[in-house]
């Protein structure tokens, strides 16, 4: 091992071995052992500047003068004026500086460590003779089929072949309360199966699963530089050599060596440098852990300053399924019509129908034994049938038309009412009178009123839809959500255009989609945002991906950007005002070489601990979730 390396290698023992050193020198000095003073400190400031050295000279191999250098220039003037105390204290402070932030930086990127030690290693595979063998990882197939018992991580992407369990997807969704999984569905990598047995088909193996591509991604944001990073790496670069200038100047104007060192000690950029990267790796940690994933400190900056949210109302602002929104009934057989009705509808493939069956199921409607007499399919109109000796007509209302039945005025009106609000209408005749009207309609989602409310309050100015669907239905949604403006009846090219339009007005534009349709909007906008899911085509397609497909987390992330930022201008001011009180101080003759050193190590700390509070940020999110 050479040299260089080894000292790197025990960098830490070299930092607090150095302390001991310092301590035994004051102590020495304290009894007037002048000799074992002198010695403590000159051994310690070998041990303690030959890293600081070290790194001083790789830096300047790739042409980059960093604070190493200015550091390793004042110890060795400390040393030529035998300031053997400072030259020891300035290098300590430094690797114990260096230590601790290191430390901290390590607990804000913890949602990365907590994410790579979720990761499976081994997976049972079920063999072609049935048997079960333990599978390191890297060695399942694409199409190999997985067991997981209760208690067990899912080890890959796929569909579930066999049995029913209950799963916990924090890991993807960032949404503890567990999911219920049926034959059929998917699952994911890293999630966790708290009760049930499954066998599932691989279809998404190592680097290529949801839950790897979520760790790449974190671990890529937190290394993408914002604008006031990439703008602070510019300044460190001139301002460096600046200061060795400065030094130098002072030196030869005011013949004080002495002084000229402690320019170079107090002109140290630590804080400055440190400030802005480590807000953003909090903030998108905090994301992580939260459902939300951010790709990188830029997207945080942009966002923070985004003024105009632009969303697709299908499968975004609603729920993306239909189901029945509301049932008129007329009679005193409601449960006994709408058994009738779901079992003709459960012969059906249509999605209205499935929207009454499923709405019949979950109300304990039973309707599976019901005996389907005779059907006949009417084009454009609905289904009239014979079930259970009863005459059904299930339809619109040209199909009551065609088989003598009339609304009355309450029948008419409802009716009315429901098409209004854009929902499909299915009424139901039994025994030539009319039994039920059903409204069903793709539903709006959870508490998302409540969020759009939150996101004006955080300072979105304007809140836009942009939908491929009728304007009937359209205004409806927004006149419940508050939606400040509504464009209708679009193709995905007339989204962009919007879009485009939006920015040329000055807007600073997000839209929020499903990441697949909308995939040319999110591109064309300032942020795009998906509803993710958990899928490929939203992780790669976006600039912040919501896990769980919440706006709760939409709040969130909005508010997180916002206080990331806010948070990286706090540590600017913080860093540029310790350089400011560190020269006035030199001025005035109140700060030396190492109290100046002290400073400056403390200031990087303060820093660091400001921008760690962004780990426990929570957004108005608790508050909407309990309305």
């Amino acid at each position: 091992m050479k040299f260089e390396q080894m000292v790197q290698k025990n960098v830490t023992t070299i930092t607090w071995v150095a302390g001991g050193l310092i301590v035994l020198g004051f102590l020495a000095r304290a009894i007037g052992a002048d000799l074992v003073y002198t010695t403590a400190f000159i051994i310690a400031s070998v041990m303690a500047g030959t890293p600081i050295i070290i790194r001083a000279i790789e830096a300047l191999k790739v042409r980059v003068i960093g604070i190493e250098l200015l550091v390793s220039i004042a110890v060795v003037g400390a040393f030529v004026i035998q300031e053997f105390n400072e030259s020891a204290i300035v290098t300590f402070l430094f690797l114990f500086g260096s230590f601790l932030e290191a430390k901290t930086l390590a607990k804000t990127r913890e949602s990365i460590k907590t994410l790579t030690e979720m990761a499976p290693t081994t997976a049972e595979v079920v063999t072609s003779e049935g048997q079960v063998e333990e599978t390191d990882i890297d060695d399942v197939e694409k199409g190999d089929l997985v067991l997981v018992k209760t208690g067990g991580q899912i080890p890959i992407d796929g569909k579930i072949t066999e049995g029913i369990g209950y799963l916990n997807e924090a890991s993807v969704t960032g949404e503890s309360k567990l999911v219920t999984k049926h034959v059929g569905d998917d699952v994911y990598s890293g999630t966790i199966l708290d009760n049930g047995t499954l066998k599932i088909q691989a279809t998404k193996v190592g680097d290529d699963t949801t839950f790897a591509k979520i760790v790449e991604l974190v671990e890529d944001a937190q290394d993408t530089k914002s604008h006031a990073e990439k703008f602070i790496d510019q300044f460190a670069k001139y301002y460096t050599p600046a200061v060795l200038v400065l030094a130098f100047l002072v030196g030869v104007i005011t013949r004080d060596f002495r002084l000229a060192i402690t320019v170079l000690v107090l002109g140290c950029p630590g804080a400055l440098v440190i400030g802005a990267p480590v807000s953003n790796v909090a903030g998108i940690g905090n994301g992580a852990k939260n459902g939300v994933l951010i790709k990188g400190g830029e997207v945080v900056d942009t966002f923070a300053k985004v003024d105009t949210l632009v969303f697709d109302k299908t499968g975004t602002l609603t729920k993306g399924d239909t189901e029945v929104a509301e049932i008129k009934t007329y009679g005193q057989d409601a449960a006994v019509t709408l058994a009738l009705t779901a079992k003709l509808e459960s012969q059906s493939d249509h999605p209205l129908g499935k929207a009454i069956t499923t709405y019949a199921t979950q109300h304990d409607i039973a309707f599976q034994k019901l005996t389907v007499q005779t059907t006949n399919t009417i084009k454009g109109q609905g289904i009239a049938a014979t079930i259970e000796n009863h005459q059904v007509l299930i339809g619109n209302a040209r199909l009551l038309v065609a088989n003598h039945v009339g609304l009355n005025s309450e029948q008419t009106r409802d009716l009315q009412n429901a098409q209004a609000k854009g929902r499909s209408t299915i009424i139901v005749a039994v025994d030539q009178e009319v039994r039920l009207i059903i409204g069903i309609a793709d539903m709006v989602r959870d508490h998302v009123k409540d969020s759009l409310m939150a996101l004006k309050q955080l300072g979105i100015k304007k809140l836009v839809m942009l939908t491929g669907d009728n304007e009937v239905t359209a205004n409806y949604v927004a006149a419940q959500l508050g939606i400040d403006e509504v464009h209708a009846n679009l193709l995905p090219e007339n989204k962009v255009t919007f879009v485009k339009q939006l920015k040329k007005a000055g807007h600073k534009v997000a839209f929020v989609g499903d990441g697949i349709n909308d995939s040319p909007s999110i591109a064309t906008a300032d942020i795009g945002i998906a509803m993710g899911g958990g899928t490929d085509v939203a992780i790669e397609t976006s600039d912040i991906v919501l896990m769980q497909s919440s706006f709760a987390e939409l709040v969130h992330a909005f508010g997180l950007a916002k206080k990331t930022v806010a948070n990286t201008h706090q540590n600017i001011t913080i860093a540029i005002a310790t350089v400011i009180f560190l020269l006035i101080g030199l001025i005035f003759g109140y700060i030396y070489m190492a109290s100046g050193m002290f400073v400056h190590e403390a200031s990087i700390l303060v820093v660091i601990f400001n921008a760690m509070r962004l780990i426990r940020y929570q957004a108005p999110r608790e508050k909407i979730v309990k309305k």
